[in-house]
C-alpha cells in the first residue's frame, strides 16, 4: 500500500466536513457530511440514514467522488481536494473499530443512530495554491496484481 503525502494528510486532518457525489441512472447527486479519515485503511468513513437518496444511489453503483474545500477568497490561500473510491457500509468488528474513532471525533453522535460506511479511497488530489499557483499533488492506489 502506498502512503498517502503528508500535506494530503494534514488537509483532511484540519477539515471534517466533505461533498460526497453519486449518481444513479445517470443522474449525479451530491450531500455533505461530517467524516473522519482512517489513515492506515485509507478510508472516509461517515454516518448517513438509510433511506437518504446518496445511500440509495449508492446502492446501485458504488464508485463515488468527493471534495473538500476550504473556503477563502484569497487565490494564495486555495487549497482543496478531490478524491474517487468505492463505499461500503460498516460492519462486523470494523464497524466496532470505525465507531470507536467516529465517536472520539464527534462525541455528540453518541445519542443518533449510527449507520457507518465507508469509502475506501483509490485517487486524491489535493490542490494547494500555497505550495505555487495550481500546484497539485497526487495520489493513487496501486492496482492490486
Amino acid at each position: 500500500m502506498s502512503d498517502i503525502d503528508k500535506k494530503i494528510l494534514n488537509f483532511i486532518k484540519k477539515h471534517h466536513v466533505f461533498t460526497l457525489a453519486t449518481s444513479r441512472d445517470n443522474k449525479p447527486y451530491c450531500s455533505t457530511m461530517f467524516y473522519v479519515f482512517l489513515e492506515k485503511e485509507q478510508m472516509f468513513v461517515f454516518t448517513s440514514d438509510n433511506d437518504t437518496k446518496h445511500i440509495e444511489d449508492i446502492l446501485v453503483n458504488k464508485n463515488v467522488a468527493g471534495a473538500i474545500a476550504l473556503e477563502t477568497s484569497i487565490i494564495g490561500k486555495i487549497q482543496g481536494i478531490q478524491f474517487t473510491g468505492k463505499i461500503e457500509k460498516c460492519e462486523g468488528d470494523f464497524l466496532n473499530y470505525a465507531k470507536k474513532i467516529y465517536l472520539k471525533r464527534f462525541p455528540v453522535a453518541v445519542f443518533a443512530e449510527l449507520n457507518l460506511w465507508s469509502i475506501n479511497v483509490d485517487f486524491i488530489k489535493l490542490t494547494d495554491n500555497r505550495l505555487g499557483f495550481g500546484k497539485k499533488l497526487i495520489w493513487e492506489k496501486p492496482a492490486v496484481s
